[in-house]
């Protein structure tokens, strides 16, 4: 007997959330009509697609396998109902998108408005978090895409180039005037700013052979903290041009070893190989692409 739609949705939800009451409450169901939803799936197909604890829920493997498949059944039920409504544009679906905070609020929430109004089926949802932190939650399913220029190396992703970032090395200007940052000796002087031990900005001068050894190194988690301590005169730092774009305008902050360009990188949107939902996040690219950063 084939499963019916309504139980592949409660499926694809709990599968998502991987709470039950949650997944039911997206769907405005009981708890109670929720699980036998999943019991009735789960009787049909002779195999639990859950391990449930009094902590934590996770799929089994025959859940991991059922996922793609229950979200190919339902993108398919819908693209029968519009094709038979005559509909046009993208299929109605809710999409969980990933970003870094200051990326998110400079330059994707500004064009929410706009998305919602192109594509009026398509509800995005925003979660905020590191580089590495954005890759694992796409690649557990606890997100659906994301948009980083964190490098990543995961079969299990695909990605769609958004835009180019480029970046620059800067101080203060009272900082760079008492201790000059001319050439590369000049570094045993300044202390680097970045995000973390790893130094995933610094590599963007790094990558380009120069051979800068600060006094010291100060991790500071977020761009948005390192550029703070930029302007106060804290240190020296790497950072995204379009960030610091009227900082270095207004002469706040200004391009240390001028003759060094440091690296560029670009800007993807990253989601699962195997979800069918490729042409959304294929039009969600080119809709974020046209915009520049800011």
């Amino acid at each position: 007997m084939l499963p019916s739609l309504d139980s592949l949705r409660c499926f694809v939800a709990a599968a998502r959330l991987l709470r039950f009451r949650a997944a039911a409450k997206s769907l405005a169901l009981t708890p109670a009509a929720f699980g036998q939803r999943i019991k009735q799936l789960e009787d049909a197909f002779g195999s639990p697609l859950f391990d449930r604890t009094t902590r934590k829920v996770t799929l089994t493997d025959s859940g991991l396998r059922l996922l793609p498949a229950a979200e190919k059944a339902l993108a398919a039920a819908a693209d029968c109902a519009r094709a038979a409504r005559g509909g046009t544009g993208l299929p109605d679906a809710e999409i969980t998108l990933g970003t870094r905070h200051e990326l998110g609020i400079s330059w994707i929430v500004p064009q929410l408005d706009a998305l919602e109004k192109k594509y009026p089926t398509l509800g995005v949802h925003l979660y905020f978090g590191s580089g590495p932190d954005l890759i694992l939650r796409v690649r557990t399913m606890e997100i659906d895409c994301a948009v980083t220029s964190t490098r990543f190396t995961d079969p299990k992703l695909q990605e769609i180039v958004l835009c180019r970032e480029d970046y620059v090395l800067v101080g203060s200007p009272a900082l760079l005037c008492s201790k000059p940052l001319r050439k590369n000796t000049d570094a045993a002087s300044h202390t680097l700013l970045d995000i973390s031990a790893e130094l995933p900005l610094f590599r963007y001068v790094r990558d380009t052979g120069a051979d800068l050894r600060f006094a010291r190194v100060v991790r500071l988690g977020t761009i948005a903290a390192i550029r703070a301590r930029a302007l106060s005169g804290a240190g020296v730092a790497v950072l995204p041009r379009y960030f610091v774009k009227q900082d270095l305008e207004k002469k706040k902050l200004v391009r240390a070893l001028k003759d060094m360009t440091p690296m560029h990188d670009h800007f993807r949107l990253i989601f699962r190989g195997d979800d069918p939902r490729r042409r959304i996040y294929e039009e969600l690219a080119a809709f974020f692409s046209k915009e520049p950063l800011r």
